[in-house]
């Protein structure tokens, strides 16, 4: 009987100390979901900030593909404005050369007379001196003006065919042999279109303010003032670049100078805003 007694106690306290033995494991249930729990949020962190970052890459995409777009536009604009000035000077330069052709020496008044009128003339002459006939321009002029009508064409050509280097001094040729042309304002214009084409901002500068300062009555002044003012923006000179597409909005509010300048100035304030 005893010894049962003992074989019964010992059963009963190995009963008790299972559960004991069961918590003292190294690692419970419970511990084992947390831990899960745990590498789940980490996870939905990493995927919520890789999610945000596809986000705001998307959103940068977005604006410069705006910035594209304008862009475009921008350069389309330009392209039709340049259409537009070459097709008025080849049109000018067209006149130009029907005036020259149109207008030849006039006949001498003694060959053009009749034999009468002229043996009447001689003898008024004796008693009242004749006035003077006007002078007629001499036969060198016609032919500077072909040559110059020459260089400014080719020179011209140059800037149409994008080879500024040589358009640019095509004109400078032309103004330093020709500073008295009527197409001299003009060359000034293009000289500066041509520096302005290959980023030599400040020499551009130089030939808009000399075109704007010697010829005041060009119909050239809107583009070289808003030509003038992007240079200058090129040049970070910011203050002076809106001052001056300012004032082609004010002073040629009808042109379409005004009008670039206007885009230009909108553009400033968005970039500006941001």
């Amino acid at each position: 009987m005893a010894n049962l007694s003992m074989a019964g106690a010992l059963a009963s306290a190995m009963l008790f100390m299972a559960p004991v033995h069961a918590q003292s494991s190294p690692m419970s249930l419970s511990d084992r979901v947390a831990r899960l729990e745990q590498q789940q949020q980490n996870q939905d962190q990493s995927r919520t900030n890789l999610l945000n970052q596809l986000q705001q890459m998307q959103s940068t995409m977005q604006q410069l593909q705006g910035q594209i777009e304008e862009l475009q536009h921008q350069v389309q604009q330009l392209q039709d404005q340049s259409k537009a000035q070459y097709s008025d000077l080849d049109s000018r330069v067209g006149r130009l050369e029907k005036t020259g052709t149109a207008n030849p020496a006039a006949p001498s008044s003694s060959a053009a007379a009749p034999a009468g009128a002229a043996s009447t003339a001689s003898a008024a002459s004796s008693a009242t001196p004749a006035p003077a006939a006007p002078a007629q321009p001499p036969a060198e002029s016609v032919a500077q003006k072909g040559a110059a009508l020459k260089a400014y064409n080719a020179a011209f050509k140059s800037l149409r065919a994008g080879d500024y280097v040589s358009s640019s001094r095509g004109f400078r040729e032309f103004i330093q042999t020709y500073p008295n042309d009527a197409l001299t304002p003009n060359a000034f214009y293009w000289l500066g279109e041509s520096y302005y084409a290959t980023t030599n901002y400040q020499v551009a500068v130089e030939a808009f303010k000399h075109l704007l300062d010697q010829y005041p009555q060009s119909d050239k002044v809107p583009d070289a003032t808003l030509k003038l003012g992007y240079s200058q923006l090129e040049m970070k000179q910011t203050d002076a670049g809106v001052a001056t597409l300012k004032s082609v909005v004010a002073k040629y509010p009808s042109s379409n100078a005004a009008k670039l300048a206007q885009e230009r100035l909108h553009r400033l304030s968005q970039q500006a805003a941001h």
